[in-house]
């Protein structure tokens, strides 16, 4: 028995209750480590869902801790410590894309082979969702059988109707399972590729439309998407996580999460705080979660209640225009330490071509005010090599830090902690067709805003690595044609660098990685997750391209009135 596993099991306090195991044995694996697994509202409420279906027999897995020299030989289940390739199903719930390689590693150390064609017709079925399979799957399409491509409380229960319906040989669970809307079996599709290598269109051999419709929950108040198992060895192990909407009104154009989720979808002041009121009873922190949480309609009337219950409401990233004195004062009377505001940009040129609606002096009187209400330190979070930027741009990062830090000369905040992150083009975006600057001058700029922000004073800074921005890019951009990338990545996890640079140019067995990282594609270009309908018109996302260069904002969403993007 593996001690931590029984710690950890011990140590969780489950709050629903699951139904009478059926004949179906579903593991669902999170590809990472179990205090990230157990952070993620997404992989929780899949499980709910699963656990508490009378039908299914649902069991989780996580990548093991440590480096992969200290990993077991055979990755078992949390709960029954049952070798994963011994279900029926292995389910991925997949957030990030560089969780990509850990799902690779997951299947070796499943003892499922990584090709789907290489697998047997006694092989598990290999299915993943999550949103970062919403956006752009092709990168694993060589991998999984079956990709679930929208909002689970949709479509979990109709793909295990479907699998457990008569007969049960893997072809033939596979073909009625590719029925349910919003499924993907990526061997029914066959990119085309010119002469240059660009893709120029799928060939489709399946039935019906080879279009895959999003799937998504109009009504969020049918479903209450909250912490199930609280596990205090999760990241934010102490809080409580609530789930208050889904998208962003705003429509940032960098912002994948503002854009596949649409229509924005807001849960009712009533039903959150029938979550809160559960929550507060577990925990005494309260994380609010959503795109961007100023905006959700009685967010400042929610905290003050969290704060007169004795809680702390911790609210994610907050936008600066929208904060108002009432939810300031919320978030200090709970005691906040700190608080997120997102300026993205630091001058007001590039907030404009990226289309923040945000200006500095509403940056400067939110800080002003949150401070005042007691919250002691800002986290401020910008990104660098955003389309069209110019060296000015850059600076005014460091300016609009210094103006915040002087606006907050003798106040009590202790420190302005400053996050600092590569531009990442990402698909369904209206910067889908940009590429990440190259390596060099980025690694210049933020050298360079490193030294800079440090000689403010009472700031510190925090960068990501280009590197690391890099290998994003490549899953975020990538099509099916990298999988023998990912493979050789997988074999060597801790020199993945390393083998990436080997690759680049073009040199080596596989195709160059710098094509889909610093290549910069033509609007009207066959993009590899164009397949995927989001219900946001292309032409719309091409008209926002054209407006961020023209540095013309959008206003943000009003499903009541607007159509303009197809979405509603």
């Amino acid at each position: 028995m593996d001690e931590r596993r029984l710690t950890r099991l011990a140590a969780e306090r489950r709050l629903f209750v699951p139904g009478p195991s059926g004949g179906l044995s579903v593991c669902l694996v999170y590809p990472n480590t179990y205090p990230v697994a157990m952070a993620n509202l997404g992989f929780q409420a899949v499980f709910r869902i699963l656990s508490e279906d009378p039908r299914v027999a649902c069991d989780r897995a996580f990548l093991p801790d440590g480096d992969a020299a200290g990993w077991p030989r055979t990755l078992r289940s949390f709960e029954q410590e049952r070798p994963v390739g011994d279900f029926d199903v292995v389910a991925f719930s997949i957030s990030f894309e560089t969780d990509y390689l850990n799902v690779l590693q997951c299947l070796r150390l499943a003892g499922i082979p990584w090709r789907s064609r290489q697998r047997g017709a006694r092989a598990p079925l290999v299915v993943a969702g999550g949103p970062a399979t919403f956006l752009n799957p092709e990168p694993l399409a060589e991998f999984v059988d079956l990709f679930l491509i929208g909002e689970a409380e949709e479509m979990l229960g109709e793909f295990v109707d479907r699998v457990l319906a008569r007969p049960r040989g893997r072809e033939a669970v596979l073909e009625r399972a590719e029925e349910v809307a919003g499924a993907y079996r990526p061997e029914r599709h066959h990119p085309v590729y010119d002469e240059r290598g660009d893709l120029v269109g799928v060939r489709y051999d399946g039935a019906g439309d080879r279009r895959v419709v999003r799937r998504f929950v109009a009504d969020l108040d049918r479903f209450a998407t909250n912490s199930e198992v609280l596990a205090p060895e999760a990241v934010f192990g102490d809080m409580y996580l609530v789930e208050t909407s889904r998208g962003c009104e705003w429509g940032c154009r960098f912002c994948a999460a503002g854009f596949m989720y649409r229509p924005v979808r807001y849960r009712s002041l009533r039903t959150l705080r029938d979550s809160v009121a559960r929550g507060l009873e577990a925990r005494s922190t309260i994380g609010l979660v959503g795109a961007e949480m100023a905006s959700l309609p009685g967010v400042s009337a929610l905290c003050q209640d969290i704060a007169a219950a004795g809680g702390r409401p911790s609210p994610s990233s907050l936008k600066a225009d929208v904060i108002t004195p009432a939810l300031a004062a919320a978030l200090g009377r709970g005691g906040n330490r700190s608080v997120t505001v997102a300026p993205e940009a630091g001058s007001e040129r590039m907030r404009r071509v990226i289309n923040k609606n945000l200006t500095e002096p509403e940056i400067l009187r939110a800080a002003e005010w949150l401070v005042g209400a007691g919250v002691e330190s800002l986290k401020l979070y910008f990104m660098v090599g955003l389309p069209t930027e110019t060296a000015a741009d850059v600076a005014g990062i460091v300016a609009l830090t210094a103006s915040v830090r002087a606006r907050l000369a003798g106040a009590r905040v202790g420190r302005v902690l400053v996050s600092i992150n590569p531009f990442v083009p990402k698909p369904w975006t209206p910067f889908q067709w940009d590429p990440m600057e190259a390596i060099p001058p980025l690694r210049a700029k933020l050298a360079a805003l490193g030294r800079e922000l440090a000689a403010l004073g009472g700031v510190d800074v925090e960068i990501e690595s280009p590197r690391e921005a890099y290998l994003q890019t490549l899953l975020s951009r990538g099509d099916r044609r990298i999988a023998p990338i990912l493979e050789l990545l997988a074999a060597e996890p801790d020199a993945w660098w390393t083998t990436l640079r080997r690759l680049r140019g073009g040199r080596g067995e596989t195709v160059d990685p710098d094509r889909f990282v610093h290549r910069a594609y033509p609007l009207d270009a066959v993009l590899p997750w164009d397949f995927i309908d989001h219900s946001v018109d292309k032409r719309y996302l091409v008209a926002e391209r054209r407006k961020a260069v023209a540095e013309i904002e959008t206003p943000p969403c009003d499903t009541a009135t607007c159509h303009t993007c197809g979405s509603c």
